[in-house]
């Protein structure tokens, strides 16, 4: 895959105060962009609106300036693949998920929650090989369908394998079959993340999409939903998780999960810069003292692990010491 520009996206959601995997993951980006002379774009995916958290994206901005992460596009900085803002583009998702259905991809699904939760309920107890969505509604014909509440669902296919090469995973396989049937547009109109972020990185021209392990298994809807709309991928990298010293999933208990509170707590950007760049990537696995200007000069993605990395406070604590 040939890009004659190189384009990166961070894509915070509005849910709370910006996590340290979040900030790395924007840390890479901006590396990958500057290293490059690309461009480094943040866009709002605010679809999710119950979770929605007013000032969110004010403590976003607040992070990435503290760091040094500059952006070219979004955030107040206008550009020719605007809005960036996913609530402000809603008629784009719509007008793809119709596209869609015309071409026989996706369909209206009118199955209410019970019929969900009962069908799920059935399937765990019968131990289904699948356990998601059954098809009801993907053969209805027009004169079936009602006029209630409705989300439209994606086709998958039946059968094949869904595949990818990924910058940090190498080669990934899927068997379609193991995938449902899955929801791109909400029944209030907001789409799901599997249709936003496909359709806004093909219309933003994203080069790379460096995003958390966990959307590892998303990846044959992907592959799938841009074969069905024939555009072509971005390169993709699954960055690992980053785990507590004692291999958990980082959170509250082991202290400070947000990158403000170790601003507030008189931690140097640079130290902490310096600590986040190493979460998951190296130079040559032993130098750990990393100046700014050399890490964008040196910055290579194929170097980035796909081993989870440990958020070690003491190695912080000692930066932190080296850059005051």
């Amino acid at each position: 895959m040939d890009f004659p520009k190189i384009r990166v996206r961070y894509a915070p959601s509005p849910t709370g105060e910006p996590h340290v995997g979040n900030i790395r993951t924007a840390l890479f980006d901006w590396l990958i962009a500057r290293n490059s002379s690309g461009q480094f774009i943040v866009r709002v995916e605010d679809t999710d609106q119950a979770r929605k958290v007013e000032g969110a994206i004010e403590l976003q901005k607040d992070s990435l300036k503290w760091l040094g992460l500059d952006w070219d596009e979004g955030l107040g900085l206008d550009g020719k693949y605007g809005p960036y803002t996913q609530s402000e583009r809603l008629t784009l998702y719509t007008d793809v998920a119709e596209r869609l259905m015309q071409n026989g991809k996706a369909y209206k699904c009118f199955c209410d929650g019970e019929r969900l939760s009962n069908l799920r309920k059935a399937q765990l107890e019968s131990k289904a090989t699948l356990v998601g969505y059954d098809g009801h509604c993907r053969s209805l014909r027009s004169d079936e369908s009602n006029s209630g509440s409705f989300v439209v669902r994606f086709k998958m296919p039946g059968s094949g394998i869904s595949e990818l090469d990924d910058l940090v995973r190498g080669h990934l396989k899927f068997d379609n079959s193991l995938s449902d049937d899955f929801i791109i547009l909400k029944s209030d109109g907001y789409p799901t993340y599997h249709l936003a972020s496909v359709v806004d990185d093909h219309y933003m021209d994203i080069s790379h999409v460096l995003r958390g392990e966990e959307w590892v298994s998303s990846v044959p809807r992907h592959v799938q939903l841009y074969l069905a709309l024939e555009w072509e991928m971005p390169l993709f990298a699954h960055l690992p998780t980053i785990l507590a010293p004692d291999k958990s999933k980082l959170s509250k208990r082991h202290g400070a999960t947000s990158v403000l509170e170790y601003k507030k707590a008189g931690y140097l950007p640079e130290a902490m810069f310096n600590f986040l760049s190493l979460l998951g990537w190296s130079i040559d696995g032993d130098t750990e003292i990393i100046s700014k200007e050399d890490l964008v000069r040196k910055f290579d993605p194929s170097r980035i692990s796909s081993a989870s990395a440990i958020f070690d406070i003491e190695k912080l604590n000692w930066m932190n010491g080296h850059y005051i």
